[in-house]
């Protein structure tokens, strides 16, 4: 039976209830996923502002800094998939609980780093960790919350700390770096880890799919090592260029085993990824619409950021402010995100915020050398955020809605390696627009261009893809179905 959540819904008539409070112990555990979230998504840019101090500390040369990103990247977006799968097979909590405790001892070693080989160890068990933790802990949440105003809420929350945790991180990184060491970056994500751990096994129920079938290793073994092969190609290129060899080797690769993965989960009985789930119009154009909210405004970020600090001169520290009101209202965006979405419905919350990302990009443009500058740029990005944080959670919502429980890991799954090649994608392909041109004020107006089209141009794909059918409904409804 189809489940309706992504199409319009008309507004509430007087007198009907409000939706349930959560109770306490849901607050509880709602705490514990979104502080596990927050502190993965923390990790992500914490580090970036002190790598120069860090290379300086450890005998990194400049080369070799982008291996302080990349070893966190690989493993992290190349096991997501998989972990994704072990944990509706064998237990999402068991997995979450692993995760967890090997996150909070790879930081712990990156911390006390000797040397570079021992801090990239830590940074790449980090990438590890949060493989486990990502969809497991998605998929625990949607599992915990019921489908409909609970979720909403709960993912709503989420989505808010995941897009508040890259900004603290910038911030904090560089205050952090400043006041004390680049180490008490890594020693940050220590604590969280030791905060959260002991709390999770009292409050998380255990949850796995009830058949369980056994895993799908060709499967695993190929989207792992094309997803791998890809994330590897595309850090590097945003480094170093497409024109590298190993860049294009790894590129290649990465394409066939993809291909050779949509091969292999054609003919098993199985599969790591159904097909079928695929085909869904929700799973298809709802991912699209993450995969482009994600790349696109890391992005706006990355160029932002450069030109706050090349052509503006302010400090790293004056940077992370600007970013830190967006952070603000992002909080604000997700706090009456779900309320948009029970008036509206996530098909069109999701499709309306991609528009007002792509259209509040385009004020960039007008971007000058002057000190008005910083604040168009603080605005614009923090607007440009606020819808980009109302697509995260409608995403998140298109793709997961109609799913049953078993099969929650899978999508959960898919919604966060959309997150984490989205996140990866974004800056290699538009970014280095900006850091090879001659001129760094046009190369950044070159990519605001390209960023805003792609995103208008999203939005309109996913309404035409999403638009209801004569049921009205879209969410079981195959891609491709009359």
């Amino acid at each position: 039976m189809a489940i309706d959540t992504s199409t319009s819904t008309p507004p509430a008539p007087a007198g009907t209830p409000a939706a349930p409070r959560l109770s306490a112990r849901d607050r509880l555990v709602l705490f514990v996923l979104c502080a596990a979230q927050f502190m993965v998504a923390l990790d992500f840019s914490v580090l970036n502002v002190a790598l120069p101090v860090l290379g300086a500390d450890l005998g990194m040369d400049q080369s070799a800094l982008q291996w302080a990103v990349t070893a966190f990247a690989l493993p992290s977006g190349g096991f997501l998939l998989l972990f994704g799968r072990m944990g509706d097979l064998y237990g999402r909590r068991r997995l979450f609980l692993a995760g967890l405790a090997l996150f909070g001892a790879a930081s712990l070693l990156a911390t006390l780093a000797w040397d570079p080989a021992s801090f990239l160890t830590g940074r790449a068990l980090q990438g590890l960790g949060a493989a486990a933790i990502v969809p497991t802990g998605m998929s625990l949440l949607t599992t915990t919350f019921p489908e409909g105003p609970a979720r909403d809420r709960a993912l709503g929350i989420s989505g808010t700390l995941l897009s508040l945790g890259f900004t603290v991180g910038m911030v904090a990184g560089g205050v952090l770096t400043d006041l004390l060491s680049w180490r008490s970056t890594m020693g940050l994500l220590t604590l969280f880890a030791l905060v959260v751990l002991p709390l999770a096994p009292g409050l998380l129920p255990e949850s796995r799919t009830p058949d369980r079938p056994r895993l799908d290793v060709p499967g695993a073994v190929t989207v792992t090592g094309g997803l791998l092969a890809l994330i590897y190609a595309l850090t590097t290129a945003a480094e170093h260029g497409f024109g590298r060899t190993d860049v294009l080797v790894a590129l290649a690769a990465g394409l066939l085993l993809l291909t050779a993965f949509a091969v292999v989960e054609s003919r098993t009985s199985a599969p790591l990824v159904s097909l079928p789930m695929l085909r869904r119009r929700t799973v298809a154009w709802g991912n699209l619409g993450g995969l482009v909210t994600f790349s696109m405004m890391s992005t706006v970020v990355f160029v932002l950021t450069l030109y706050l600090q090349e052509v503006l001169h302010l400090t790293a520290f004056e940077t992370g402010l600007v970013f830190g009101v967006q952070g603000v209202l992002s909080v604000v965006a997700g706090t009456y995100a779900p309320r948009v979405i029970g008036r509206f419905g996530a098909r069109r919350t999701l499709v309306g915020a991609l528009a007002g990302q792509g259209a509040l990009g385009l004020p960039l443009l007008a971007l000058g050398e002057g000190g008005w500058s910083v604040v168009l740029a603080t605005a614009a990005v923090s607007l440009a955020s606020m819808c980009h944080l109302g697509a995260i959670i409608s995403y998140g919502l298109t793709v997961t809605s109609g799913v049953p429980d078993e099969e929650q890991g899978l999508a959960t799954g898919l919604v966060t390696s959309t997150q984490q090649v989205g996140i990866t994608v974004g800056i290699p392909l538009l970014g280095v627009l900006a850091t090879t041109s001659a001129d760094l004020r046009s190369g950044v107006h070159t990519v605001l261009v390209l960023d805003a089209a792609i995103v208008l141009a999203a939005a309109a794909l996913v309404a035409a893809g999403l638009r209801p059918r004569r049921s009205g409904t879209v969410e079981a409804e195959p891609v491709g179905a009359r």
